[in-house]
């Protein structure tokens, strides 16, 4: 353990941490749309999850990508991370987490598993779970909790990650939790940060009724919007969602 008095080091040992950004999915919830170019307050929300990681002092993002991601990676080439291109995505998440933690590597003390969908995350949240995981008692993986609901990002230890990656190619980190509760450690929390996504047409109405704030689409090129109209009906019920 690191010492206040001993070179600066506080009073938990140092820990490195990296995180992985899922954004390689289809959104089919959301009209087709990728819910990591929805927007808040005109800010893509994977931009603003890589402001919060950034904040937070993670070392390293690796920002997975697959459906439409060629609308999702000039977004984020402004920010010095890796992505790795799922170029199966309709496998499911269980493979784009490996995808992602595969091209981490293995020089981590701790990951970060993150969701693009997830508006309100900001450093100070991030900066908690990092803590959190650092004065665990037990356990590897710490997962908040607000109202009994589990919440996201998760913070996953080595151990547990090794586990993870030998488990198998279907492994998520919901099963891998269900199946190893001794592993986790619950994050309590009155937060609703952790627990407020927007996975749906339905939830885009049910944030700003909650919160006051408006979430948008982005400014796409004609040629992607006509694209996305045309692979999902739904766009174009979202389209006048969020432009009433």
């Amino acid at each position: 353990m690191g010492c206040i008095m001993k070179q600066g080091g506080g009073l938990y040992s140092r820990v490195r941490v990296g995180a992985i950004l899922l954004a390689a999915g289809q959104g089919s919830r959301m009209g087709g749309v990728p819910k990591a170019l929805i927007e808040l307050q005109g800010v893509p929300l994977i931009n603003r999850q890589l402001i919060a990681l950034s904040g937070a002092g993670v070392d390293e993002v690796v920002v997975v990508t697959g459906y439409h991601h060629d609308l999702v990676e000039p977004l984020v080439e402004q920010f010095p991370v890796r992505i790795a291109r799922n170029l199966n995505p309709e496998t499911g998440q269980a493979s784009s987490v490996r995808l992602g933690l595969e091209a981490l590597g293995a020089n981590f003390d701790a990951v970060i598993m993150a969701l693009c969908d997830q508006p309100l995350i900001n450093a100070v949240d991030i900066a908690q779970l990092i803590a959190a995981f650092k004065k665990r008692k037990s356990g590897e993986i710490i997962l908040p909790m607000v109202d009994g609901n589990r919440g996201n990002p998760i913070v996953i230890g080595r151990i547990a990650l090794d586990q993870m990656l030998e488990s198998g190619t279907n492994m998520v980190c919901r099963k891998f939790m269900d199946q190893h509760p001794e592993m986790v450690e619950l994050f309590h929390s009155d937060n609703e940060h952790f627990t407020m996504d927007v996975d749906s047409l339905e939830d885009l109405e049910k944030f700003e009724e909650k919160t006051g704030w408006h979430l948008q689409l982005p400014n796409l090129s004609d040629k992607a919007k006509q694209r996305l109209a045309n692979t999902e009906p739904a766009y174009m019920a979202l389209q006048r969602l969020v432009c009433k």
